[in-house]
């Protein structure tokens, strides 16, 4: 007897059996109390970083008719687990290891505002999966894929595809004025992620990056981005 009472609950079982455990769909019990103990035993038994795997699975897979997430249960998870006192807040849709709330905000604003910005939001939700792999997080490419969402947006504001950061920070100061230190200081970390030791370069041995420098660079790049966005709106500039 089939005793799914909720169409939503219905599809979040099947996605979760055939998405995230990867069992064939005809194996789903239409018998609730077996999946229900099924899907617990998982839960209570699994790896510390699987137990964000499944709620993050949960937040991007129930359905919502109008978010692309279920905000309540990100939000409902979020309370849980600045209540336990976690390392991790979900961010964008995905749980990574940020608890400041001024740092959390700066990224899902600029992942929002980005949205119409293809470039810019694929970027920054590049960086956001590759730092959310509690298993392997890749720093290096994180970091890359940051600092190139904020090249992407200086090259819409500069209509300039092929500019690099520098060369379009450059045209952006004279088209909506920055203030020098906060220019030089994006030139100066485009420079740290371009030199022979730095981030982009094809090297054999990943340099020694820590969590706390891809955390620097994703609340850095989203702010600036945020910045830029709101420069380039009060200069009549359309992006």
């Amino acid at each position: 007897m089939r005793i799914f009472h909720c169409k939503n609950i219905d599809i979040l079982l099947k996605r979760l059996w055939h998405n995230y455990f990867k069992y064939p769909i005809d194996t789903l019990s239409d018998y609730w109390p077996n999946t229900y103990k099924e899907i617990r035993e998982y839960f209570f038994n699994c790896k510390w970083y699987e137990v964000y795997d499944f709620i993050e699975f949960i937040a991007n897979n129930y359905p919502d008719v109008y978010n692309e997430v279920n905000p309540k249960f990100i939000d409902f998870c979020n309370s849980v687990l600045e209540r336990e006192l976690s390392a991790y807040r979900f961010v964008g849709g995905k749980i990574i290891q940020i608890t400041s709330e001024v740092e959390v905000s700066e990224i899902e604003e600029a992942l929002e505002a980005s949205k119409p910005l293809k470039a810019v939001n694929a970027h920054l939700k590049t960086a956001l999966d590759l730092l959310a792999n509690r298993k392997s997080p890749d720093y290096r490419n994180s970091i890359k894929e940051a600092i190139s969402a904020v090249e992407a947006i200086c090259n819409l504001i500069t209509k300039e595809k092929k500019a690099t950061l520098g060369q379009a920070l450059k045209k952006i100061d004279d088209k909506v004025g920055l203030h020098p230190a906060l220019k030089n200081a994006f030139s100066n970390l485009y420079g740290y992620t371009s030199d022979a030791e730095g981030i982009r370069h094809a090297l054999l041995d990943e340099p020694n990056l820590t969590f706390e420098d891809i955390k620097f660079m994703l609340v850095s790049c989203s702010a600036f981005i945020n910045y830029l966005i709101s420069k380039a709106s009060k200069a009549g500039i359309e992006i």
